[in-house]
């Protein structure tokens, strides 16, 4: 049987190869550390957090003999026992970084911690109470860490970090997986170092990122995910998409029933 170059068939050919066009999409580009061989490397780079302005830092000067360290804590009550109201009131044990890299430590004053990874802040203050207290246990925490995941994930937000060590992967995982319109190739990182903000665009699509300085998070880290070039145009094209595959359908079944 002769089929007819109809209307109706042009419109459902071309239907056809619209549809072959745009469901090929390149594993590549949906595929998180993607390359050749089907690996990843394995060295990923160390992190360790860099105290920063405006840090909250939970410090809790230990020893053998309270006594000796209570004058170095902000409130020696509040480190006796281990009920859930102790561990609230041990929470004011707090210190904000100025905006010189300094906290104000009692009974020793000023002390810059800012620049500082958290291992080499618990070794100065262990250095400034030595002539004080030989057995001193520093328990330094980052009480403010938390990054933000914004643009096309399914869940984006603030989230705060108990471990104060993140990937931009895990990162990403709390944000509910990027959605499938989301750029894997070109995800942004917004940075402040330094009183300074840097950007940083990060491709997740190469196995290689790992070893990347940008691998793990910093906090206060903004991971942005753009939108796609599908999720673009429909923007563009807007809620007359579906009014026009309607009148389009409304017009082939009319053109059906009149070549019938």
């Amino acid at each position: 049987m002769k089929i007819k170059n109809t209307p109706i068939y042009s419109c459902c050919l071309l239907l056809i190869i619209f549809l072959s066009l745009t469901s090929c999409v390149s594993r590549k580009k949906m595929v998180y550390m993607y390359n050749e061989n089907g690996q990843a490397d394995s060295s990923a780079v160390s992190y360790n957090p860099v105290l920063q302005p405006d840090d909250v830092l939970f410090i809790v000067v230990s020893s053998q003999n309270p006594e000796v360290v209570a004058p170095y804590n902000l409130n020696s009550v509040a480190i006796q026992g281990t009920s859930e109201e102790s561990f609230e009131r041990s929470r004011l044990q707090t210190y904000i970084i100025d905006k010189e890299g300094n906290i104000e430590f009692p009974s020793v004053g000023t002390i810059k911690l800012g620049g500082l990874t958290r291992e080499e802040a618990v070794t100065l203050l262990k250095d400034t109470l030595k002539d004080y207290v030989s057995d001193a246990t520093i328990n330094l925490r980052i009480l403010n860490y938390k990054v933000s995941v914004l643009g096309e994930v399914n869940k984006p937000g603030s989230f705060s970090i108990s471990s104060e060590r993140i990937t931009v992967l895990e990162a990403i995982s709390k944000a509910g997986d990027l959605t499938i319109y989301g750029r894997r190739d070109n995800v942004l990182l917004i940075r402040e170092q330094d009183g300074v903000k840097t950007t940083q665009r990060i491709d997740l699509t190469k196995s290689d990122f790992i070893n990347s300085p940008y691998y793990y998070l910093a906090q206060n880290d903004v991971i942005y995910v753009e939108p796609n070039k599908t999720k673009v145009n429909s923007s563009a094209i807007g809620p007359n998409l579906t009014l026009g595959i309607s009148l389009v359908s409304i017009l082939a079944s009319f053109i059906v029933l009149v070549t019938r």
